[in-house]
């Protein structure tokens, strides 16, 4: 290690390593708070669960939307509420440390016995008292058996699509093949508008509706029926959240006449005459902006669970006003603005996105949430965004490495040389962030699909690499992860998987053997993967009609213009005005284009083996046939800008979009490609046999729109032009395509290596490619942590679309990490 060039990050991760915590006295406020909790595994916290169960026990037979609101009114009423010591920032939804809550609503079926496994889990353990544990299994769980939406779909699919969802056991666990995602979580990544509540006020909302209840006409059934719940749902919504600040502004003032430190009693003073304005009143100071903006945000958690959790939106746009009013009143500096940011940033860090089922941990590996802060980008009227809050965000990722929040930088033509050059420097600190976002390709989609120049250019990042326009988007049912990769092994074995045995799961489509074609077994994988859309399409259409009757969200339904406008809920299959954007996920892209390349070159072209031969090795997992093996890894493959192999990827691409071309109208929905995987791949490759592309059974699959793990030999730029030559730039059926890239620190070193980093972000942007993010790092470093954990506890790692402590992965996980091709020149 002593003579590698390390990045910043390694840097501080060795100086911890050979003199400790040197500097700890010169660290601010957010760094005691989260040396305090870092090293504590998370707990469950139930209170959560408890308050919604006893809600639905009392409000059975009202319509749902009503038994939400009240749920959370009782919860913000009884529930206990913290203060931490050292925050500036109030407001959190469980016991103080790092902490998960929990939603049975989606895990009734599972939740007793998923709690007694939880603290021993390979995968994100979480610890529960047992007390807790007896209330989860005695006063919760019983509640919600027969009830959830997870039933309630596993009864709805057809038995040809369910066969290729659930295995038949009683917890109806995933068989990673066709893979619906809405049964452990609510809603799919959201951002809400926070603008109305800084500006109005929650109690300005509540005025509205009250307006809006007295217009209605008294005769009128639809009113009655169905407006009315609404809007009385915001109003107890409304009244709720103000009760939950009202009562963190009591807990303040107690401390404040317990304290003796005076700089800490006049912190507790100025805390509870905050949350006695806000979120009820509109803000008045950037101070009060970001304590209503994170009181929206934690209240959201207690709403619901939403996939990668709710995101912020674009912070340096909405808080921008109030910074800058701030700083030339003198009332507020960048030193102080930055330590309210972190102290946001700290809070998130505590709250753990729990997931009960193995399927949702194993997609999000590392305590995985993504609450993205959008930075930089264009303002409505098409100008670029980019002002001195932005570049306070990028200052405090750098001085305050810390997983949360995901920062997102919007890129486009007209980004400043300064944004562009800070946002490299940024990125060379090698954890991670920021990841970004290409508007030269987002903002052309969006307007394809109706939106407005206004909506588009104030797009937000959401979750992992998805884009969200606040008051336009409607579309919130989760979608499916299809494996393409379980379709080719069907190609070979005639519809089976050898992990799954002699069970017909896809469509016989003849002998792998009696192929006399390349053309033929091409044909034979597209009939696969037109049989897999159909059933992902049938899974949906089932989600989209049953999630109305299982989840409402009347805050995210309040924070939603068209919602307010036309009194229905945001879960509601349709808003009237809306754009419906959801996708499905092709997993395994680059293993399938790499597998159908090098059957047509070794099979085909050189006629080096056939086919049954090459059946025969995958069958043995290569064991006595490596030189098979080694013609297959050598083949030609995706990542390298080799236009024969990109045309296959260029085809399998257009297949896809021209099937939901066809199919999603009778959805009502834009049922978009997209290649994003979380940490996906892993558990997906676990049900994957050998490949014809030399990749061994039950290794993970390629992740999103990358290369397969150490194929791309052509350099870094060869991989960017991969991407572009697979895609139809023709259609718009498509949407996020995740892409990582992972540099070692030499290649970047100084002011010469920033210049070229920049010029490669230039290179993207100019593609249009969706997205990219980068691990700047030495694999010595990974191996390192791998060996020594205890050393590395602190280590940041980019994974897919978020940022995770290496340690806290799992050995296959890590292992993928650091599986992922080194580019050593730029």
């Amino acid at each position: 290690m002593n003579d590698l060039i390390l990045s910043a990050q390694e840097e501080r991760i060795q100086q911890e390593i050979h003199n400790g915590d040197a500097n700890q006295e010169k660290k601010n406020r957010a760094h005691h708070i989260l040396k305090e909790i870092r090293t504590k595994k998370p707990q469950i916290d139930v209170e959560r669960g408890y308050y919604f169960t006893r809600s639905f026990r009392e409000t059975e037979g009202e319509p749902l939307i009503l038994r939400w609101s009240k749920a959370l009114f009782l919860y913000a009423r009884e529930a206990t509420v913290y203060i931490d010591d050292r925050q500036l920032i109030v407001g959190r939804c469980g016991k103080q440390g790092r902490y998960g809550i929990l939603y049975p609503e989606l895990d009734g079926n599972i939740l007793g016995e998923a709690i007694e496994h939880l603290p021993e889990r390979d995968v994100s353990p979480f610890d529960i008292s047992e007390e807790d544990a007896r209330i989860v299994r005695e006063e919760i769980a019983p509640y919600w058996e027969g009830k959830t939406f997870h039933e309630d779909l596993a009864r709805a699919l057809p038995p040809e699509t369910r066969r290729l969802t659930y295995n038949n056991d009683a917890s109806l666990s995933s068989r990673f093949i066709v893979n619906e995602t809405a049964s452990f979580r609510s809603s799919i990544q959201w951002v809400h508008d926070y603008e109305i509540v800084l500006e109005k006020g929650f109690l300005g909302i509540r005025r509205e509706m009250e307006e809006r209840i007295a217009q209605l006409d008294e005769y009128s059934p639809v009113d009655n029926t169905e407006k009315r719940p609404f809007l009385q749902a915001v109003i107890h919504v409304c009244d709720a959240i103000i009760l939950w600040a009202e009562r963190h502004a009591d807990l303040a003032g107690m401390l404040a006449g317990r304290e003796t430190n005076p700089v800490r009693k006049a912190e507790l003073q100025r805390i509870a005459e905050t949350c006695r304005h806000v979120p009820a009143h509109p803000a008045r100071t950037f101070y009060e902006a970001l304590q209503a903006q994170w009181f929206t945000q934690m209240f959201s958690r207690i709403e619901q669970k939403t996939g990668t959790v709710i995101s912020n939106g674009r912070m340096d746009q909405y808080l921008y006003p109030f910074y800058a009013r701030d700083r030339e009143a003198g009332i507020l500096t960048d030193e102080q603005t930055q330590e309210l940011l972190e102290c946001v940033w700290v809070s998130m860090a505590q709250f753990i996105d729990l997931y009960l089922s193995s399927t949702g941990g194993a997609f999000n590996e590392g305590y995985a949430h993504w609450e993205a802060v959008t930075i930089g980008g264009q303002t409505k009227d098409g100008y670029d965004a980019v002002n001195e809050l932005t570049y306070l965000f990028l200052k405090s990722k750098r001085e305050f490495p810390l997983n949360y929040p995901d920062l997102a930088a919007r890129i486009h033509v007209r980004s400043p040389q300064r944004y562009l050059y800070e946002v490299a420097e940024t990125i060379k600190d090698g954890s991670g962030f920021p990841k970004l976002i290409n508007d030269e390709e987002v903002v052309p989609l969006l307007l394809s699909k109706k939106a407005t120049f206004e909506e588009a250019y104030d797009y937000s990042v959401s979750g992992c690499a998805e884009c969200r326009m606040p008051n336009r988007d409607t579309y919130t049912s989760p979608n499916a992860y299809i494996n393409f990769a379980a379709a080719l092994e069907m190609t070979v074995y005639n519809g089976r998987m050898l992990f799954y045995g002699d069970e017909l799961i896809g469509l016989p489509t003849g002998e792998f053997e009696r192929f006399t074609s390349f053309e033929e077994i091409l044909d034979a994988f597209l009939k696969q993967q037109r049989y897999f859309l159909k059933h992902a399409f049938i899974q949906q259409h089932e989600i989209i009609r049953l999630r109305a009757q299982h989840f409402a969200t009347p805050l995210g339904s309040a924070l939603h213009r068209l919602c307010r406008e036309t009194c229905i809920d945001l879960h509601q299959p349709q808003v009237e005005g809306g754009i419906d954007l959801g996708y499905f996920e092709y997993m395994g892209y680059a293993t399938v284009i790499d597998s159908l390349a090098a059957i047509r070159q070794v099979v085909f072209e050189e006629k080096r083996i056939t086919l049954s031969e090459l059946k025969q090795a995958m069958q043995r997992n290569f064991e006595g046939g490596e030189a098979i093996r080694q013609r297959l890894l050598h083949a030609p493959s995706y990542g390298n800008d080799e236009a024969g192999v990109d045309a296959i990827g260029r085809l399998l691409d257009r297949e896809a979009q021209e099937f939901t071309r066809r199919y999603s109208r009778e959805l009502g929905v834009h049922l978009d490609l997209r290649l994003v995987p979380f940490t996906s791949h892993v558990p997906f490759g676990k049900v994957v046999s050998a490949t014809p592309n030399g990749r061994r059974a039950w290794f993970p699959l390629s992740d999103g729109s990358a290369a397969t793990q150490g194929a791309d030999v052509n350099g870094p730029t060869a991989v960017l032009l991969s991407n572009y030559q697979t895609k139809n730039c023709n259609f718009r059926e498509h949407a996020a395509r995740l892409l990582n890239i992972k540099f070692t620190p030499s290649c970047l070193q100084g002011g010469e290596g920033t210049d070229k980093l920049v010029q490669f972000i230039r290179t993207w942007r100019d593609l249009r490619l969706w997205h990219v993010q980068f691990n700047v790092m030495n694999r010595e470093t990974l191996l390192e942590a791998q060996k020594h954990p205890e050393r590395y506890r602190n280590l940041l790692v980019r994974i897919a679309g978020y940022s995770a402590y290496f340690t806290e992965l799992s050995p296959d996980l890590q292992s993928d990490i650091i599986a992922r091709t080194q580019h050593t020149a730029l």
